[in-house]
This record gives structure tokens, sequence and C-alpha cells, in this order.
């Protein structure tokens, strides 16, 4: 017999998943239907899904959106894990007082809000335009640079680099290994976990991200899923049901990375090294 205890406890996560899961089922039933009935709140699976998807792709250019956002995403991931794992590693592994000092300021870095370097960030890349435009505004460039690295991913990798096993390293050196060797041939083998963790989050940031894609995309040809779906849903009378079929196509891509790779996240989210 359940105890009652158990029994209520059980019951609140229940109830706490099938909160959490209703706007996806909601989400993929929705895709199958057609706007009208969408707005009366229909929650039964319709015919429409194969209409839907058809009028989407025939109405606006999302292989190419698919393909921006995939590119920006991809790269801004590389990056950051390079970038974020060096700086990580070597403010763990090369202590002193002065890397302490920028370190503090990085983490205070965390407490200015984007919008407040949106009008300093969008100045500086115009003025760029004019001397290099491939890396101005309406470039893909111009999306990742500003956010492929985070004062969060450096911490995050100085944090698990904390549980790396420092005699590793004096193996490597005592085997010849050069600095740079140490880093690519064991540490990151080791800390894959904490990669795989990163680049899921990385990933996901990138692929969502919204408002500064908004700002330095100017051109239809460059314009990501994010911003595709936002004007699906700024006309005068928005077709729901093939909103919802660009979102479910939208969700596909960083929900198949997450479950790939979530044995790892998981790992490396907890500080697992192995």
């Amino acid at each position: 017999m359940i105890k009652p205890k158990r029994f209520f406890t059980y019951l609140f996560l229940i109830i706490a998943t099938l909160v959490s899961i209703f706007p996806f089922i909601w989400m993929i039933v929705s895709a199958t239907n057609q706007s009208v009935d969408v707005t009366k709140g229909t929650l039964l699976p319709g015919s429409h899904l194969i209409e839907n998807v058809t009028n989407l792709f025939n109405s606006v250019d999302m292989w190419q959106a698919l393909w921006n956002s995939a590119k920006i995403s991809i790269i801004t991931t590389i990056l950051s894990l390079l970038v974020a794992s060096a700086a990580g590693y070597g403010f763990e592994v090369y202590r002193s007082k002065a890397k302490d000092v920028v370190f503090n300021i990085l983490l205070a870095s965390m407490m200015i809000p984007f919008a407040a370097i949106m009008v300093p960030l969008y100045q500086m890349f115009a003025k760029v335009s004019n001397v290099a435009p491939f890396f101005g505004i309406d470039s893909a460039a111009a999306v990742i640079l500003p956010t492929f690295t985070t004062a969060f991913l450096i911490f995050f990798f100085r944090q698990s680099t904390k549980m790396f096993p420092k005699d590793l390293l004096e193996a490597g050196r005592m085997d010849g290994l050069t600095e740079l060797g140490l880093f690519f041939r064991v540490y990151m083998p080791t800390m894959k976990s904490t990669y795989a963790a990163a680049a899921i989050i990385t990933f996901l940031n990138s692929w969502n991200n919204y408002l500064w894609p908004l700002i330095v995309l100017q051109s239809p040809e460059n314009m990501t899923v994010p911003l595709l779906i936002s004007n699906l849903g700024s006309g005068y009378a928005p077709d729901y049901g093939l909103i919802m079929s660009a979102i479910v196509i939208t969700t596909l891509p960083t929900a198949i990375v997450f479950f790939l790779m979530q044995k790892h996240f998981v790992a490396g989210m907890t500080g697992s090294v192995k």
C-alpha cells in the first residue's frame, strides 16, 4: 500500500509533468489542425498536417531560414566551446592573483543586460560594414561574433576544470607534450561530458536567439527561423496551423541534439569527469 506522503509526492510529480509537456502536445496537435480549429482551442488531432506543411514551404523560404539558423548555431557552438574551454582551463590551471581579478571582472559582466549594449554593438558593426561588409550589418558574422562565447560558459568550464585530475597534466608534461598538446590531447577528451553540456546550452541559445538577429539581419535571404516565425504571426489574419507546423519543424533540430547528447549533458551538468 502506498503511503500518503509518497502518494501526494507522485501526484505532484504527475501534475508537474503534465503541465510541463502540455505546451508541446498542444503545439503538435495544433499543427495538424486548421487555423479556425486552433483559435477554438481544439485539443484533438486533425488531418491538415501535410496541408499546413505544404502551405508553409510554398509561402516562405523555410529551407533557407533553416540553413541560416543551422549555420549560425553550429559555428557559434564550435567557437564557443574552443574559446570558453580554453579560457576556463587557463583560469583554473594557471592560477595567479591577476587572473583571479580578471575572472571576477568577467563574472561581474554577467550583470550587464544585453539590451544595455545593443546600441553600441550596432553602431560598431555599422562602422565595420563600410570597411568589411562580410563582418558588418546583415551578415552571419554580425550575429555570431557578439554571442559566440559568454561569461557563463567560461565560468562553467572553470568550475568543471576544478574536478579535472591535474596528475594527468603532469604525466603529459613528463611524456613531452606541449601545453597546447595537453589541452587538445588530454584535457578535451577527458572533459567530453562538460563539452556536451556546453554544446547543448550554446546551440539552443543560438538557435532560439531572436533579439540580436532581429536588429542586425535585414535581408529576407539572411533571416533565421525565429525571425521567420515572427513574420508569419505578424499578418492581419495569421494562419495558426501553418505557424504551429513551422514551430514543430523548428523544434525538431534542438530536440534531436538534446536527446542524442542527453546522457553526456546530465553528466556534464553534475560535474562528472571521465
